[in-house]
């Protein structure tokens, strides 16, 4: 089995972290993710459920970071925006018309990128790939 795609779109929080954090309790309550059949009672035992296959989900990112790691979300680099985009602003039009992101992306691993509307940011946009 490969890695799944999955992403997201969120409203804008002026800390990436508090987006990321409601977000995984927004998909952890909904049931949107691999192993919910199992009822976990929280995401951490979720991610314990799912073993080395992982969820799925946002729920597999556990923090922010500066750069690709595992179980973390970092942003798209300002040149990769450029490449894709044609700006550093993307709005969710260009995102929603241009996939390739994934192709920076490994399994287990997730981006985002903040999503401008009239010249201001106004959503977040993550991304990743499932470990299986």
């Amino acid at each position: 089995m490969g890695g799944r795609p999955w992403s997201y779109f969120v409203a804008f929080e002026i800390s990436v972290e508090t987006a990321l954090k409601k977000l995984r309790h927004s998909v952890f309550e909904s049931g949107d993710y691999r192993g919910s059949e199992l009822d976990p009672a929280t995401p951490e035992e979720a991610l314990v459920n799912s073993e080395a296959s992982g969820t799925a989900s946002i729920l597999d990112m556990l923090h922010v970071s500066d750069s690709f790691d595992y179980c973390s979300v970092c942003p798209l680099p300002d040149e990769r925006l450029r490449s894709l985009f044609g700006t550093t602003q993307p709005t969710r039009e260009m995102i929603n018309g241009n996939h390739d992101f994934y192709y920076d992306i490994d399994r287990g691993q997730g981006i985002y990128i903040i999503v401008y509307e009239d010249g201001a940011p106004n959503e977040f946009f993550f991304a990743g790939y499932s470990f299986d």
